[in-house]
């Protein structure tokens, strides 16, 4: 049985235009002789009848459980599925649809970000075997005692991949409202492109720091399985970008679709906070902190720890919360807000000198301060203010000539 899962997201199922267009890709890959299984999101976003954040605006989450809250969160996507089945069964197709619970993925206990323990795949495979569409509510699944979960913003991605795991498909084809994985925020910088392929670290990496095409765990997921995922456009028959590990086959195959770069693109993150503590000798301080950071649940990122100063950022919701901890322990700290963390990302960086000051000197030309680096074996890191993250991105872009 040759299986492909396909995921749309919640832009492509918000109108009529683009619930016909999803159900034209679905029938064309049927057509070639594939058994389907889509995962749907949501429709449309806030505002939107059926959205995710429209259903949570009808309730108080300070009041209502966790439980009762993924119970009405997962509506959003049954409702999506059930539609999109009823398009199908218009143009002739016999699909069915099922719930997370009913396509066999069990999950934690962690309601609003369960984690997937398993997924049994033998529902799916026995409506596949009946020549059927199978449609799967994504971004749920159900716990030991049979209770919905949901698996966090961007979870229907997840889902995707831990069905076409399961299923042993053949791809995992990820549709969204863009060409592919492009260079850069085409809304930022005009003259990005659509990168044809790109392996998993360096995907993971730009989900991870800021670009929303597709959820890190994901790609995390579709790595640690050899899944090949391939991210494409709902409302064009671009080929969109294909993910996949780095071999032989893949390296050779990138130098001739274009021009090998060191930096294969630059994605952004704003709403980061930079924390610069000064302290004296006394580690047990700084012990201290940390643990309180981490039983607070404050992630913190950017860490540059001296002999003097610690150094990191945290998103800005956290940022009371950090506050009140600084305060009570009496620290000598500054907070500088309105940052953006700039990333960049390649994995022929690895071993590459100069690479950073190549960087440094583009937004240096821009006039752009940089507050903070940090680097790794694919990615560079720059902490610079908010307002200057829109000639960052073109001054690295045009360095590293990503447009061509």
């Amino acid at each position: 049985m040759k299986i492909m899962v396909q995921k749309f997201g919640g832009t492509s199922l918000s109108s009529e235009d683009g619930r016909n267009k999803v159900s034209d890709k679905i029938i064309e890959k049927y057509k070639e002789g594939y058994q389907i299984v889509a995962v749907v999101s949501a429709m449309g976003r806030k505002g939107s009848p059926y959205a995710t954040d429209t259903l949570l605006s009808m309730v108080n989450p300070k009041i209502i459980s966790n439980r009762e809250i993924d119970l009405l969160m997962s509506c959003g996507e049954i409702i999506s599925a059930v539609v999109l089945a009823n398009h199908l069964y218009e143009k002739g197709y016999d699909a069915v649809v099922l719930t997370g619970f009913q396509a066999g993925i069990l999950t934690d206990d962690n309601f609003g970000n369960a984690e997937i323990i398993s997924v049994d795949s033998n529902n799916i495979l026995k409506y596949l075997s009946k020549d059927n569409i199978v449609i799967v509510a994504g971004f749920q699944g159900s716990n030991r005692y049979g209770e919905i979960t949901t698996l966090g913003r961007g979870g229907s991605d997840i889902t995707a991949v831990a069905l076409g795991k399961a299923l042993k498909c053949n791809r995992v084809e990820i549709f969204t409202d863009v060409d592919g994985i492009m260079t850069a925020d085409p809304n930022i910088v005009p003259n990005a492109k659509v990168l044809k392929k790109m392996c998993y670290s360096e995907v993971y990496q730009l989900a991870e720091d800021g670009a929303k095409v597709i959820h890190p765990k994901a790609v995390e997921m579709a790595q640690q399985s050899n899944v090949p995922l391939v991210v494409k456009n709902t409302y064009s028959d671009s080929e969109g970008t294909s993910v996949e590990e780095v071999n032989v086959n893949f390296i050779n195959n990138r130098k001739e679709l274009f021009n090998e770069k060191i930096i294969t693109a630059i994605t952004y993150k704003k709403g980061r906070v930079q924390v610069i503590i000064s302290l004296n000798d006394d580690d047990s301080m700084i012990d201290k902190l940390m643990e309180e950071i981490t039983s607070n649940h404050i992630s913190l990122d950017l860490i540059n720890f001296l002999v003097d100063k610690k150094i990191f950022t945290i998103d800005e919701e956290d940022k009371e919360k950090l506050i009140s901890i600084l305060d009570r322990e009496d620290f000598d700290y500054e907070i500088v807000e309105n940052c953006c963390k700039i990333s960049a990302i390649g994995y022929k960086m690895r071993g590459v000198p100069g690479v950073m000051a190549r960087i440094v000197k583009a937004l240096s030309k821009e006039n752009i301060k940089i507050l903070q680096t940090s680097d790794s074996h694919n990615t560079i890191w720059c902490l610079i203010k908010e307002e200057d993250t829109d000639k960052a991105l073109a001054a690295l872009h045009n360095e590293f000539k990503l447009f061509e």
